[in-house]
């Protein structure tokens, strides 16, 4: 069993739901520090041809709190407007945009809350399902050094296998974690295409949300398997 463990995040690009696919048990870092200018709340949709950032705002945030201790803004009207907008020629826009709308809306508006309804809401859509857990719900050491939290979630769960993002590579010691018992291995995205109509030169690495808005879902399953583990 290969445990995989990242923090919340909104509508992320697709590796981050290759990873969700590839673990057995995929768990939300929830009990860290929220990430000020990162990918928590914001990411990158195509409009007009080219990458535009999308962000729904995130009520007091700061990175002197955890994430779990942090909620969305609930007037998402514009972010809505801008994701119909940009995709109103798109093929699927009228099955997609609905389940945007129930996630941006959901009335428990606290982070880990509505980024793992956008996480279910996709995987539901393609007819797969997927064991999600919150890391804040787990009981370890979490004074522990980043390495070993994520060791002792591992062992918490049963798991000796844990699967990072390739980023993790310049963080973590496969050595370190063969030493402690559990092996460490990296989840590498391979290049990826798909129509994103009127557009010649395809624009990579934006949210999900493009990915559904061009693709149906035998393309997406398909994309989803596109990754290689190093």
């Amino acid at each position: 069993m290969n445990v995989a463990v990242m923090q919340p995040y909104l509508f992320p690009y697709l590796g981050y739901y290759q990873l969700v696919q590839c673990a057995d048990i995929f768990v939300l870092y929830d009990d860290v520090a929220f990430i000020k200018q990162g990918y928590i709340n914001r990411n990158n949709i195509l409009t007009d041809g080219r990458a535009s950032r999308i962000t729904v705002p995130v009520l007091g945030g700061s990175s002197n709190k955890c994430i779990k201790e942090l909620a969305f803004e609930s007037n998402v009207a514009k972010v809505l407007k801008t994701v119909r907008q940009s995709y109103a020629q798109a093929p699927f826009v009228d099955n997609i945009f609905p389940m945007i709308e129930r996630v941006l809306e959901h009335a428990e508006r606290d982070i880990t809350t509505v980024c793992q309804l956008g996480i279910f809401e996709v995987f539901q859509h393609l007819g797969l399902g997927k064991q999600i857990i919150r890391s804040s719900d787990l009981d370890y050491d979490r004074e522990l050094p980043a390495a070993d939290r994520l060791i002792a979630i591992c062992e918490k769960l049963g798991s000796s296998h844990y699967v990072n993002s390739i980023g993790g590579e310049k963080l973590y010691s496969k050595d370190y974690f063969a030493e402690r018992g559990n092996q460490l291995t990296f989840l590498h995205t391979q290049d990826v295409e798909y129509p994103q109509q009127g557009k010649k030169e395809f624009v990579p690495n934006l949210s999900m949300i493009d990915v559904l808005m061009w693709c149906d879902k035998r393309q997406i399953r398909e994309l989803l398997q596109r990754y290689t583990l190093v």
